[in-house]
């Protein structure tokens, strides 16, 4: 009888990714993978309906918060694993990731090889990390507080969100789509560890990031 493959789904907002991803995956014995997906609202109505053994989960999408997604889908699936795969560095967000129920955090300047090693980890119930991953959250958590860095895109929103712009204005200011801005202000939330735009403007300031208006 043939052994039962790892049911993969990989949800990320860049289509190129995606399809690197299944080409690789496919291609290594005992994987497969069954469905992908851009949004998040897209892998909630999936699982409602499906059983996946492991989620590739990027944690910025257009329509959600990786890290908040990640909780409401072991909520709705506990048995799944998620493993957030995301360029984002951040201790913070490596160790909210798992607080929320991320099964391991995969950075994507890995190697197929250390992807494949993880996979199966998470798959056998461990939680997993790549190579650099490992090194960062080894390091002191007194690293959570300093300053975040930041695009030179999400200094300019910053400062315009602490001038009191919407995202409206700050679209057309910067010729942007409002759906854009508000993704950038979603980051600056996570990168600031805080709540709302009034927390956000606060700890920006008592990091002179930017002016009291």
């Amino acid at each position: 009888m043939e052994n039962k493959k790892i049911n993969i789904v990989i949800v990320d907002d860049h289509p190129i990714v995606i399809e690197g991803l299944k080409m690789m995956l496919n291609s290594q014995l005992g994987f497969s993978v069954s469905e992908s997906f851009t949004s998040g609202s897209e892998i909630i109505g999936f699982i409602m309906n499906h059983q996946v053994d492991i989620i590739l989960l990027d944690i910025t999408l257009p329509d959600a918060n990786g890290t908040e997604l990640c909780r409401e889908i072991k909520k709705i699936s506990p048995d799944t694993s998620v493993i957030m795969f995301s360029n984002r560095s951040e201790r913070s967000i490596i160790m909210q990731s798992i607080q929320h129920g991320a099964s391991g955090y995969i950075l994507k300047n890995t190697s197929i090889d250390e992807l494949v090693v993880c996979i199966q980890g998470a798959y056998s119930g461990n939680i997993v990390f790549c190579n650099e991953t490992k090194q960062i959250i080894s390091k002191p958590s007194q690293n959570d507080l300093q300053v975040p860095r930041l695009t030179k895109r999400e200094k300019q929103i910053l400062q315009m969100v602490a001038e009191g712009k919407t995202s409206m204005i700050i679209a057309d200011e910067l010729f942007l789509s409002p759906l854009t801005v508000d993704t950038h202000r979603k980051n600056l939330l996570q990168k600031f560890q805080v709540k709302n735009s009034t927390e956000l403007i606060n700890r920006a300031i008592q990091q002179n990031m930017i002016e009291k208006q």
